[in-house]
């Protein structure tokens, strides 16, 4: 793959990465660093990816581990290790559904923002996070349960 290939696809999925980045971060600005960090990455390690095809993949596994690198720093300087709010017009900030993901474990919240907000398939996603299909069928399974009993209590108070 050459410069210019790897421009045209990284354009081609620069919103679902940003997407996938802002729900991990829940800072635009976070975000988009953490997108534009990770294309450059990319960029450098462009020799190393063996399979083409696997492209999109290998760049959003790129993404999370910056995302997962953000997360760690912030709880280094923060005594809070929750998701800041973001003080912003996107009313999504305030949602239920987002501080319930939130609250989820990271190796769930993983698996629930790429298939239901990234819009990845049980596949993708596997490659992604490099687990089994399997575990990534399980993973989503029990944060479905785990948001349904959040949200549940939340309806009833």
């Amino acid at each position: 793959m050459d410069k210019n290939e790897f421009a045209a696809r990284t354009e081609a999925v620069r919103q679902r990465l940003y997407r996938t980045a802002y729900l991990y971060l829940g800072s635009e600005a976070d975000a988009l660093e953490a997108v534009d960090e990770a294309v450059y990455q990319a960029l450098r390690a462009l020799k190393k990816l063996r399979q083409p095809e696997y492209f999109e993949t290998w760049l959003t596994r790129i993404l999370l581990n910056e995302c997962h690198k953000e997360l760690r720093r912030r709880k280094r300087f923060s005594a809070d290790a929750s998701l800041p709010d973001t003080a912003g017009p996107d009313a999504y900030d305030h949602l239920p559904l987002k501080e319930a993901v939130c609250h989820l474990p990271e190796d769930l919240r993983a698996v629930i923002i790429l298939r239901f907000f990234s819009g990845y398939t049980q596949a993708e996603t596997a490659l992604a996070l490099d687990i089994p299909q399997g575990t990534v069928a399980t993973r989503q399974r029990k944060a479905l349960v785990l948001l349904r009993l959040e949200l549940g209590e939340e309806g009833d108070a």
